[in-house]
């Protein structure tokens, strides 16, 4: 029996180790893992060549129903910011204090839902300007945690990033 359901959010040009990994690390343990795209017709294909299909389309999915979220980098936050539904997934699922593990150019997804203020946390370098900007404090660490949110910079910082997503899920669980 799964411990619950963790979404994690694509588009095109996605980071493929920053999908691939968590998934792995989630399922390992014993949690359900959907990916939730635009949609669930499309073929999305990592930076790096990995093709994936979404199980499910955020236009069918409801945040209530998730006990996480990871949000991948890549060049896929560039697209999924744009999409007012996977925006409105994360204000919910962060209204609910669940957890949010966010990496590299995912941080941009955070601004967009604008609950980044007053937060400590990190992301792939070229974008703290902007996590600044919307009121964070940005930190150059291998993994960041600060209530909910775990923010870490790139796929080298997947160790720990993975170890401390489990480890707030345990916490969820408990």
């Amino acid at each position: 029996m799964p411990k619950g359901k963790v979404a994690i959010i694509v588009d095109q040009l996605f980071q493929d180790s920053e999908v691939t990994d968590p998934k792995e690390k989630l399922e390992g343990a014993g949690f359900k893992v959907d990916i939730i795209g635009p949609n669930t017709t499309e073929e999305f294909i990592g930076k790096k060549g990995t093709k994936i299909k979404a199980d499910k389309s955020i236009e069918n999915v409801l945040a209530k129903d998730y006990i996480a979220l990871v949000i991948p980098g890549g060049w896929a936050p560039d697209k999924m910011r744009m999409n007012e539904k996977m925006v409105k997934f994360i204000e919910e699922i962060n209204a609910k204090n669940k957890p949010i593990g966010c990496i590299c150019h995912g941080g941009s997804m955070l601004v967009e839902a604008d609950i980044v203020k007053g937060k400590r946390l990190t992301s792939y370098v070229s974008i703290r300007t902007d996590l600044i900007n919307a009121g964070g404090r940005w930190f150059d660490k291998e993994v960041v945690v600060d209530e909910n949110l775990i923010t870490s910079r790139t796929p080298a910082d997947l160790p720990a990033f993975c170890a401390e997503l489990l480890k707030a899920l345990s916490l969820v669980e408990a």
